[in-house]
């Protein structure tokens, strides 16, 4: 059985004129794979990942997290958001270790947990530094290290890289995949970048702006880590770029019908 189970999933908007955004979606995703959502602006992938985190419902389908039914957020889910969203008057290390306070371990457990951690991310002696002293990838390794504190089942990045200029993109990709290789768990990941979806990634669907239809389901047959300069790599890409052109005309198809 997968960990992840996305079954016939909807989500409507509205009540007095509803807006689909997603209709009868179903896919699955199994533990330790990496697979990105990427699609048309408005396709419904951030919709789709928050449902899946637990901070939306769905309207009709069910989302399934290794057996249970996900009913809203817990700690069995980390989630990045794409600013990071760390705790600006919190330490690294009291940025990281935040939710631990929400778990059964001892005061010696949580320490043994925040100084792996902190190893992990590679932070080790800025753990009294704030938010504003750190670097746009610091920045980055510490809300990936919050997120895992409480060793999730699923990690849920929502375009992690968005903000990130071209110059610091790569570098930042290297120390993300390196940490979630490091940490062995399961990751969904919404991005815009399709370059950046075939390193990271061992699947990638290709969704619709057309309610979140997946065009294709393509899996990243690569060895680990991927080199960007192999021709494979390249032919991915462009693979999944014509995917994207198609899926942008089917939506200005759509537009010009209205």
């Amino acid at each position: 059985m997968a960990l992840l189970e996305v079954n016939n999933l909807t989500k409507v908007f509205g009540e007095e004129q509803p807006h689909v955004v997603l209709e009868n979606l179903s896919f699955t995703v199994e533990k330790g794979e990496f697979v990105s959502l990427l699609g048309p602006s408005g396709c419904g992938k951030t919709t789709l990942l928050s449902m899946i985190g637990g901070f939306q419902m769905p309207t009709e389908g069910s989302i399934v997290l290794d057996g249970d039914v996900i009913r809203g957020p817990s700690v069995s889910k980390g989630y990045v958001f794409q600013n990071y969203a760390l705790f600006p008057w919190m330490t690294v290390e009291k940025n990281i270790s935040y939710g631990l306070r929400f778990t059964d371990l001892s005061d010696k457990q949580k320490k043994e947990r925040l100084d792996y951690l902190l190893d992990m991310a590679h932070l080790k002696g800025h753990e009294k530094k704030y938010p504003i002293q750190l670097s746009g990838g610091m920045q980055q390794r510490v809300a990936v290290a919050r997120a895992l504190a409480c060793e999730p089942k699923v990690l849920l990045l929502d375009e992690p890289l968005g903000a990130v200029d071209f110059q610091m993109r790569e570098l930042m990709q290297n120390q993300l995949d390196e940490m979630v290789r490091f940490a062995d768990i399961t990751v969904v990941m919404v991005t815009h970048d399709v370059a950046e979806s075939v390193f990271m990634s061992d699947r990638v669907l290709v969704m619709s702006a057309e309610r979140g239809e997946i065009l294709e389901d393509v899996r990243i047959d690569l060895p680990s880590p991927h080199d960007r300069d192999c021709p494979e790599f390249e032919k991915y890409v462009e693979h999944i770029t014509l995917l994207l052109r198609h899926a942008f005309n089917r939506t200005e198809h759509s537009l010009d019908a209205v």
